[in-house]
């Protein structure tokens, strides 16, 4: 089939980076999935109704279903930012706040956005290794009728945490409950869920529509997608106004058939688990390689695609003109690995090789 009329074919485009270079420091700098990029290629040509009204996001809503139950309704997005902002604003009242870990990415990496944008309140509770519990909840859930502070109105846990770990069955089931018989609705972040469900291997639907969660923020970028993710509501009930929020707050795509599609080819086989039981598989054998090493204190559990460790002083910085990965605690000179879909036993085996090297230097 020749191209439509002014398209050029066979046009180049010039590499401008090394595509065998790897690091360490998120699986946000991994690429694309060739059959993320097949499903994009495949919903091109032709014309499909702008805005959601288009067969792939009619497609998805099919899709979702079959692993979060038949009231599952999903509304792609451009980010996963975007994706917590919009969705807990559809929780709260304007006078609302969110209970979750200081950890969390909406407290400490979202730059204030859920305050700014969603015009919510974070009340955030320390926890040793990411993850909330109906006592710690208890901490902040309280004030109720004081017109001085801030109404608890939802309590967000992140799936896997950023520190890496992940929340059980047994677990999310009691936080749930408890935050439902307090009258707060449960919000998961889900950035990387599918690290967690590999993880856990168990279903999708396990830990988060039959464990009680309300909503979730469904994410894909770092598991292979180009962009996108989804807010995927799980108890309608809980929520209102998403189809506006999702405009008012900058995150409707008008050409929205090629986020629907890369989350259609991610969800419909089996691409989601095998590209996050192989980051995981990937952070476990790096975890195996290092904690043998004096010098190495590893400092959370390795149950997804994260390594946590303290290194001694200068060893993070020397390794880093080599591999790239982001400090964590620099006051404690701990660092953060991930991994991602197309980390490779070579690059996990010649950076532990590297780390050896300096450890020694």
């Amino acid at each position: 089939m020749s191209a439509p009329a002014g398209v050029r074919e066979n046009v180049a485009v010039n590499t401008l980076h090394d595509p065998t270079a790897r690091g360490f420091a998120s699986d946000n700098y991994a690429g694309v999935h060739p059959e993320i990029l097949a499903a994009i290629a495949a919903a091109n040509g032709g014309h499909q109704v702008a805005y959601g009204e288009d067969v792939y996001t009619a497609r998805l809503q099919e899709v979702m279903a079959t692993h979060f139950g038949p009231r599952a309704q999903a509304f792609p997005m451009f980010n996963g930012t975007g994706a917590n902002v919009v969705s807990l604003q559809s929780m709260l009242p304007r006078w609302g706040a969110v209970i979750c870990a200081e950890t969390a990415h909406i407290q400490s990496d979202e730059n204030g956005a859920p305050e700014r944008v969603g015009g919510l309140k974070l009340l955030t509770v320390a926890t040793p290794d990411g993850k909330l519990t109906p006592e710690l909840v208890d901490r902040q859930a309280w004030g109720w009728g004081d017109e001085h502070r801030a109404q608890p109105g939802v309590v967000s846990i992140t799936q896997t945490t950023e520190l890496g770990t992940a929340y059980t069955v047994a677990e999310v089931t009691a936080l749930a409950a408890h935050a439902h018989e307090l009258g707060l609705g449960v919000h998961m972040d889900g950035a990387r869920i599918a690290n967690a469900a590999a993880s856990l291997d168990l279903p999708l639907r396990a830990f988060t529509t039959d464990a009680g969660v309300d909503l979730l923020s469904f994410g894909g970028t770092k598991n292979g997608l180009l962009f996108g993710e989804a807010i995927v509501v799980l108890a309608p009930e809980a929520s209102t106004g998403l189809g506006y929020l999702r405009k008012m707050d900058m995150q409707l795509a008008s050409k929205m058939r090629f986020v629907s599609a890369q989350l259609i080819a991610l969800l419909e086989g089996d691409l989601w688990l095998r590209s996050a039981q192989h980051a995981n598989a990937m952070a476990a054998r790096l975890r195996a390689a290092v904690e043998p090493l004096d010098g190495v204190t590893l400092t959370q559990q390795t149950q997804s695609n994260a390594v946590f460790a303290i290194l001694p002083a200068g060893v993070a910085d020397r390794l880093r003109a080599s591999f790239r990965f982001y400090d964590w605690n620099e006051a404690t000179g701990e660092v953060r690995w991930m991994c991602a879909f197309d980390t490779t036993e070579a690059d996990v085996d010649a950076f532990a090789a590297a780390l050896r090297a300096e450890l020694k230097a």
